[in-house]
């Protein structure tokens, strides 16, 4: 494959906000602001559009960041503390707030937009933007260090043609995505119908049902282990980063040296909840599928329901309370934890079985599906990973696939 080099200043015009966002930003977390794009809503995604995780910015604080939008197609790269996320704008979070630990690239002329989303994550984009990074205490990568990013562009045909395979993948894990969000939103609603608004019990709580704590329904409250990584384990430790949108992504997890773990060996149905730090304290996952050699580490915590029937009862009952989870912390800004005991005394209802078995009859047939997408967006991960560094040194020949 024939390829030019060119520098990113080049075919992209790449801009940041030019001062610091003051201090006491008023971030709030419901939607009657201007969406606000962090770092770290950058993780992990292709395309960027609005669900519950973003936060807002007040009206008093988008007069003083208004000139520093982005808008539907710019690629934004992260450039402060963890370096190198890359996403596009989607349509929903046109005219967004940006922080200034991003750039926005836009105006592309001569490189095709998604080849260089796909070109800034492969391995040669990465150790490009390793090169320009600069700091000792905290790693930033400065403009023109951005501007001079070396890109290999090969022709525009040929460009299109890889942005279009590897598109292909992505856009079949995104829509497999949105069916097991959809599946789970209908969860949600009928678990908040019956549950919480009590709709099939005239709105008011059935007698027979139970004030309890979640300690008195589960088996196991606890933290995981501190793992040894290692590459040469079968054993695999999920973090925080793997615990997102309600879903566990294990191509974020990391191997570490095999050890005897006992209970905190993950079933399923046990709901994980992250529990240090701001942004990850509070958010929920659970276990839908069947782990194999899989355990958390010490920033997560394992909640393990006390019988079959209450497995799915728990687990959205934790992604309707992320919230109230989130504000049992303890500690400062920046060194927040979610103490054991603080969850255990976390208060719920506890139904009849008559009420769980119906309930379960429901939702119990949406896990395999869920179950499915899950295990085949990781293989197509995979996938495409693979293929990224092949593709971008032209080891494969686009010309010759069939798309």
């Amino acid at each position: 494959m024939k390829t030019r080099e060119v520098k990113l200043g080049e075919v992209a015009n790449v801009k940041r906000w030019w001062k610091r966002i003051p201090k006491g930003i008023g971030l709030i977390n419901i939607p009657n602001g201007h969406p606000y794009i962090r770092v770290r809503d950058l993780n992990n995604k292709r395309l960027l559009e609005l669900d519950n995780s973003y936060e807002y910015v007040d009206n008093e604080t988008q007069k003083v960041i208004s000139k520093y939008t982005v808008k539907t197609g710019d690629v934004v790269l992260s450039i402060v503390g963890t370096i190198g996320l890359v996403a596009i704008v989607g349509r929903t979070l046109d005219g967004a707030n940006l922080t200034e630990n991003c750039v926005k690239l836009s105006s592309f002329h001569g490189v095709n937009r998604d080849f260089l989303y796909y070109y800034l994550r492969s391995d040669c984009g990465q150790q490009e933007i390793r090169c320009g990074t600069v700091g000792a205490v905290q790693a930033k990568l400065p403009i023109k260090n951005i501007q001079n990013i070396a890109i290999n562009l090969p022709d525009y045909t040929t460009q299109e043609r890889i942005a279009s395979l590897l598109l292909s993948i992505d856009r079949k894990i995104e829509l497999n995505q949105k069916i097991n969000d959809n599946l789970e939103q209908q969860a949600v609603a009928l678990f908040k119908s019956w549950f919480v608004d009590f709709s099939l019990f005239g709105g008011t709580v059935p007698e027979n049902w139970e004030d309890t704590t979640l300690e008195n329904i589960t088996t196991l409250i606890t933290r995981g282990i501190a793992p040894k990584y290692s590459d040469n384990s079968d054993q695999t430790v999920v973090n925080q980063k793997c615990i997102r949108n309600h879903t566990i992504d294990l191509s974020l997890a990391r191997t570490h040296t095999p050890k005897a773990i006992n209970e905190k060996w993950l079933k399923f149905g046990d709901l994980l909840i992250n529990s240090t730090g701001d942004g990850t304290l509070g958010r929920v996952a659970q276990v839908w599928f069947t782990p194999k050699a899989l355990t958390v580490d010490s920033h997560v915590t394992i909640v393990r329901p006390a019988r079959e029937e209450l497995i799915f009862y728990i687990g959205l009952w934790g992604i309707l309370h992320e919230k109230e989870i989130e504000s049992l912390h303890t500690g400062s800004t920046g060194q927040t934890e979610l103490p054991r005991d603080r969850v255990k005394m976390l208060k719920l209802l506890l139904p009849d079985d008559s009420s769980l078995s119906r309930f379960n009859s429901i939702i119990a047939p949406m896990a395999p599906t869920i179950i499915s997408n899950q295990e085949e967006n990781q293989k197509l991960a995979s996938l495409r990973d693979t293929l990224l560094p092949k593709l971008m040194s032209g080891e494969i020949d686009v010309s010759n696939i069939q798309l």
